[in-house]
């Protein structure tokens, strides 16, 4: 399944759309349309700093929690407009998951297909990040939550670009919750288990071995138990740092605010 992921066709200009754009205080921000390999369509907002740089850039990818207003490229705004007062690029972008019925309407059978596009599309939101001026491509920061961190870590595991990751309540196999619908029993539920074995994050997040990694947990979490967290941090390199939050699978405050701190001290933004 890695192999489909290489045949890659880098973004080029003629893929990407600006909708608007206006400067707010301290920042720009530009609505944009990108187009796929797929035949179909994404939006994202990009934030861009007041100055000359060279500027560090972060990639934003939000969670899947169809209940939630912020299940969408609105998770990470507020997060993307302060860091871009302070002199980073921020791009929140549109995902598989952004869909509240996207869970409901897959299968098994789709997860792979779905899969392979995904990490294509995270690349390319990476190809615009890295061809915007004045940028310093060893200050690259991909934070993700929920599924927005599994498919980070498997987009950069081939990728290699981004130097630091913030990955927020991801579980470290896909079949923790792609098999919690439809329902599976006995072979057809072990075949897709080995199926996605090969691309669970849990395989690939040694592949970062050059990136600097920051878990965050919940200890209050159904979806991510913390025998599933420990074990996650436990593949990835030694030097990886990781929290546990009073909190559910949607973190806290607290989360957010050691989330921006880190960002700011290991991307040397002021």
């Amino acid at each position: 399944m890695l192999s489909q992921m290489t045949g890659y066709k880098e973004l080029t200009s003629a893929d990407v759309r600006i909708i608007a754009q206006k400067k707010e205080n301290g920042y720009e921000k530009r609505l944009l349309v990108f187009q796929t390999p797929f035949g179909y369509r994404r939006m994202a907002e990009l934030f861009l700093p007041e100055g000359t740089g060279p500027f560090p850039i972060i990639l934003y990818a939000h969670w899947y929690e169809p209940e939630s207003s912020n299940s969408n490229r609105s998770q990470f705004v507020n997060e993307a407009i302060e860091l871009a007062r302070s002199g980073a690029i921020c791009l929140t972008v549109e995902t598989l998951w952004s869909d509240p019925d996207f869970f409901y309407k897959r299968t098994q059978a789709d997860d792979v297909q779905n899969s392979i596009e995904e990490v294509t599309n995270l690349r390319r939101f990476m190809d615009f990040l890295l061809q915007q001026p004045n940028v310093d491509r060893k200050r690259f920061a991909y934070a993700g939550h929920d599924f927005g961190g599994m498919y980070g870590v498997l987009a950069g595991s081939v990728d290699k670009r981004p130097t630091h990751y913030v990955i927020m309540a991801a579980t470290p196999r896909f079949s923790d919750w792609y098999l919690y619908l439809p329902k599976l029993e006995g072979e057809a539920r072990e075949a897709f288990i080995n199926q996605m074995s090969e691309i669970d994050p849990i395989t690939h997040i040694g592949n970062l071995s050059s990136a600097s990694i920051f878990f965050q947990f919940g200890n209050d979490d159904f979806h991510v138990p913390l025998e599933r967290a420990n074990e996650f941090f436990a593949a990835a390199r030694e030097s990886s740092e990781m929290k546990v939050y009073e909190a559910g699978h949607g973190l806290n405050a607290e989360s957010t605010q050691d989330r921006m701190a880190w960002l700011k001290r290991n991307l040397g933004i002021a």
